[in-house]
């Protein structure tokens, strides 16, 4: 299987795990098109892909800037959703509501809002590939707000597949990844020790999963968990 002659779009695409999806589809032959809220950040991406790649700072947070951005591009085959903040942990007893509502506005909100723009523009065959995470299978303490996040995620997959078939809609669950999002508030090597793969993850090793869902035609509704055996210790 592979992207050839399609084209994807990948938010939050110019770095971290979205960055990596961008570029493995490419290789597998996709026009690629990323969009983040940084327009330096979308400069280094572009730096990155190869020439056929395009990109734009869109803020996915505005809604009528996320419809402008897709009523801007030619139809496509598939919407890659990897957008988020740095990670925060908020305790419960010293919870900050602006933050939790601010932590869903982005990674659940924004991603519902550009599934909405984007789904009449999505062609016959192509598919829907959200993000949510193993923090909603095995949190730890402060991880009230992310895990709630995650289960919001995983039951939109599931409601969006059947309201929008037969467009297919799936989404990956990563654990601990090496990226920004993970820099400094947590050790790597610690973290490596605790899972059975005895390593954290890349960027690369979850990408490989965002684009196996592009290819699989018969697969919708479904997450796929790429945490290193996160949620067996």
């Amino acid at each position: 299987m592979s992207l050839q002659n399609q084209r994807v779009v990948v938010l939050g695409g110019t770095s971290g795990i979205g960055l990596a999806t961008a570029r493995l589809a490419a290789d597998q032959g996709a026009t690629v098109i990323v969009a983040s809220s940084n327009p330096e950040s979308v400069k280094r991406a572009l730096e990155a892909l190869p020439d056929s790649a395009s990109g734009e700072a869109v803020d996915l947070t505005d809604s009528a800037a996320v419809a402008a951005f897709f009523n801007g591009i030619e139809p496509f085959d598939h919407l890659v959703f990897t957008a988020g903040e740095a990670l925060t942990l908020l305790e419960i007893d010293s919870l900050d509501l602006d933050k939790a509502r601010r932590a869903f506005e982005l990674r659940y909100f924004a991603a519902l809002g550009a599934v909405s723009a984007a789904a009449s523009k999505i062609r016959p065959g192509g598919s829907v590939v959200l993000t949510t995470g193993a923090a909603g299978d095995r949190p730890g303490p402060g991880w009230s707000v992310a895990a709630s996040i995650c289960g919001a995620i995983d039951s939109a997959v599931r409601a969006l597949a059947l309201e929008l078939a037969p467009i297919r809609v799936n989404a990956v669950k990563p654990g601990v990844v090496r990226t920004p999002l993970w820099r400094g508030g947590l050790d790597y090597d610690e973290t490596a020790r605790q899972l059975p793969v005895q390593r954290v993850g890349e960027p690369e090793d979850i990408a490989s999963a965002y684009v196996y869902l592009m290819n699989q035609p018969y697969s919708t509704g479904s997450i796929v968990s790429v945490d290193g055996g996160h949620v067996l210790v």
